[in-house]
């Protein structure tokens, strides 16, 4: 038990004093806060108004029996734990007892070790079942969150494209009409092109979540890889003004999936070209270090404040500065991707000097057959 932590109640109930009396010294002795009851009635009550976190349960007594017990306390609390005690043990009580919701069956007479060791697992299965319960709960909050946000990132363009697509309704027939028209149409593809940035990134990141992306463990040229992404970035590093640069080592390959590899970097690049300044440049290099690649996408652009560094990795977060046109979920993805693929990855920036970001992924190597 964490001695940090509140003392967890237990309650005993049982009809017997001296049961009581001796369970309730066992049990106090680890730590936890221990009532009693005499018979199933005040049990109950106790039940109710406590909410212990264990119950110990007597299932031979006067009046209400332990076996109807049992039933009464799942309905107050279905996270709470139930033992069964009797000195009248057989197969059909305790297979019943269980039917009825018990944890466990402890017959009479038992030792204080036996009586510890049922009481701690039955409360750590209960932590167990907490701590999964209120992870789910946090899961789901946050999935709310997500789509929430995603509604509104999505709502945003949206709006626009509809009155772009209004202004060019009542656009009247003048001299300059051709070339309004040209340009409110160039606005609305412009938003087309930031919805489907956001919904590639959106079901990219789904993939990942759901671990059915990087599934392929495969030898990955990232050279090559990095020199396709380079290519298909070369069109809006010209439109930014900004140099890009391979000093890619002539052998490097890493152990992983092509697709997310290509993503990774694809990811990489993109920001260090978006968050850079006309006449910059941003340079891929790889080293070898251990069993591992170290990938460094730099850059010389703004750079980012320390306060923002914790927050990088966040799905939808943007550095003040950037320019117009991120859906904020590139490096969410690239946190995923490498952590998937069994790599990590870190961020070293200056403000107003650059940043660059190094990812370790595992190495290719290739296996020696057995007996060779």
């Amino acid at each position: 038990m964490n001695p940090a932590a509140e003392p967890e109640t237990l309650l005993v109930i049982d009809d017997d004093y001296a049961m009581r009396l001796s369970c309730r010294k066992i049990l106090a002795k680890l730590g936890f806060q221990v009532e009693t009851c005499e018979n199933g009635v005040q049990g109950l009550e106790a039940v109710a108004r406590l909410k212990p976190a264990l119950v110990v349960v007597d299932l031979k007594m006067p009046g209400l029996s332990g076996m109807e017990v049992i039933p009464r306390v799942r309905e107050i609390s279905r996270e709470i734990v139930i033992v069964v005690i009797t000195g009248y043990a057989t197969i059909d009580t305790a297979v019943e007892a269980m039917k009825s919701g018990a944890y466990d069956f402890l017959p009479k007479p038992f030792s204080p070790e036996e009586l510890r060791l049922i009481v701690n697992r039955g409360l750590e299965r209960r932590r167990l079942a907490l701590r999964s319960r209120q992870a789910e709960m946090e899961r789901e909050l946050l999935k709310r969150r997500f789509v929430s946000f995603v509604s509104h990132q999505l709502q945003t363009p949206l709006v626009a494209i509809h009155q772009y697509l209004s202004v060019l309704k009542r656009l009247e027939e003048t001299e300059d009409a051709a070339a309004k028209r040209r340009e409110w149409f160039d606005r609305c593809l412009k938003r087309i092109e930031e919805l489907q940035s956001l919904i590639r990134d959106w079901l990219t990141l789904a993939k990942l979540e759901g671990q059915c992306l990087a599934q392929r463990r495969v030898r990955v040229d990232l050279r090559q890889t990095v020199d396709n992404v380079l290519a298909g970035n070369a069109e809006i590093a010209a439109a930014n003004q900004v140099t890009l640069e391979s000093r890619m080592p002539e052998e490097c390959a890493v152990r992983g999936d092509p697709n997310c590899v290509s993503v990774l970097v694809d990811n990489l690049v993109a920001n260090a070209t978006r968050y850079n300044q006309p006449g910059g440049s941003a340079t891929v290099s790889a080293e070898t270090v251990g069993e591992e690649i170290e990938l460094a996408v730099s850059d010389t652009g703004i750079g980012i404040p320390e306060e923002y560094r914790a927050l990088l990795f966040d799905e939808f977060f943007r550095v003040e500065g950037a320019q117009p046109g991120g859906t904020g979920l590139g490096l969410a993805i690239c946190r995923k991707v490498v952590t998937e693929m069994g790599g990590s990855i870190r961020v070293e920036s200056e403000v107003g000097a650059g940043s660059t970001f190094r990812v370790r992924l595992p190495a290719w190597r290739e296996e020696t057959p057995e007996g060779a």
